[in-house]
């Protein structure tokens, strides 16, 4: 099988199992009595784990060159979390759970990329085509799974989370043994400006999903809208994703990676304002999960090209795990919890508006980059 179908394939059954665990964890945790704030403490700590062990695991992987060993281990944790996870009758329980199971799978994500990127060389446009197969598996799961919980009680999230990371554990086992060159010595990792401007920007848009991911469904739900069309508006901005993924090449081309960052943190303002203020308006709840497409899609995608850039050969998985742990994992933990406390607070519209505030912060951000020529 080309490397290319076993990367998709990669793609696909961890993103299903992303997002069942994004979109409906937790409405489960609500099910099981946890208040807001327990919700995301919990949801938080997958992204404050990922404050360091992302980086932890890179170090290993640059200095070992087992990259595929590592997600076949992350993988494995995950399905014996979720497996646990019934078992657990309170909430230091779950927490434990949680905590270590990401303590064990917080690379997995990352080390694909650096795999799939080393595949690619010169070539970063072809990133999209490959990447787009995970936003296949999140619209299956959010779609799939909101059907179902019309039906069926929430309880049954587990066993679904557990099955697709089982999956994603076979599909591991096929990627190749590493696309990396193993050093011993690991070689240094400078913070050059432009790393650190990037860095920034990551953690702030990271910091912005932080309540889209948490009360999204929630906040929904308490608006009046069914679970069918709650998992059909995940999936309408997923579908914008994969559109954005498909033109990427041609994006590529014709824009500058900061140029790309800029207008994804601009546009992430406007989105998080429109869900906080306007969620009863479902045209504009519409445009704002079309708008996914920015604010997720290129951004993360211009993202991962710019590791690539900024960060020497013998250091891109470190690279693109420190992206991972300074971005998606401080920056989505400072954001789940403000929005918790926003929410709990002063409620959603609150919640949305430091969302956006942060989309603005990363904004200029990414105008430095383009000062500094990316």
């Amino acid at each position: 099988m080309p490397l290319s179908w076993r990367l998709g394939a990669f793609y696909f059954a961890f993103f299903v199992y992303a997002g069942l665990v994004v979109a409906y964890f937790p409405p489960y945790l609500a099910a099981r009595g946890l208040g807001a704030g327990e919700i995301a403490l919990v949801v938080a700590l997958p992204q404050l784990v990922r404050v360091f062990a992302p980086a932890a695991w890179g170090w290993i992987a640059d200095r070992t060159g087992a990259l595929r060993a590592i997600v076949v281990l992350s993988c494995a944790a995950n399905a014996a979390c979720f497996a646990l996870l019934p078992q657990a009758g309170s909430l230091a329980g779950i927490v434990w759970l949680i905590g270590v199971a990401n303590l064990l799978s917080a690379a997995a994500l990352p080390l694909v990329e650096a795999i799939t990127l080393g595949a690619l060389a010169a070539q970063p446009g072809r990133y999209g085509p490959i990447r787009l197969w995970g936003s296949v598996g999140f619209i299956a799961a959010v779609l799939g799974g909101g059907a179902w919980l019309d039906f069926h009680a929430v309880q049954t999230l587990p066993a679904a989370l557990v099955a697709f990371s089982l999956v994603s554990l076979a599909v591991a086992l096929a990627l190749p043994a590493s696309h990396a060159h193993a050093s011993a010595g690991g070689g240094g990792l400078a913070i050059t400006p432009r790393a650190a401007a990037l860095l920034a920007a990551g953690f702030c848009m990271a910091l912005g999903h932080g309540t889209l991911y948490v009360f999204l469904t929630l906040h929904l739900q308490r608006t009046g809208y069914s679970g069918t069309l709650i998992g059909f508006l995940w999936t309408l901005g997923v579908l914008a994703e994969i559109l954005v993924f498909l033109f990427l090449p041609a994006l590529f081309r014709r824009a500058a990676l900061s140029t790309l960052l800029m207008a994804s943190c601009a546009l992430g303002v406007g989105r998080f304002l429109a869900i906080g203020w306007a969620a009863d308006w479902l045209a504009l709840l519409v445009v704002a999960q079309l708008l996914h497409a920015a604010t997720f899609g290129a951004f993360h995608a211009a993202s991962v090209a710019a590791v690539h850039r900024v960060f020497p050969p013998h250091a891109h998985a470190r690279g693109q795990t420190l992206f991972s742990s300074l971005g998606y994992g401080a920056g989505g933990a400072a954001g789940a919890l403000a929005a918790g406390w926003a929410w709990e607070l002063a409620g959603p519209a609150a919640a949305f508006t430091l969302s956006a505030a942060a989309a603005g912060a990363g904004l200029l951000f990414a105008y430095s980059l383009k000062r500094a020529g990316l």
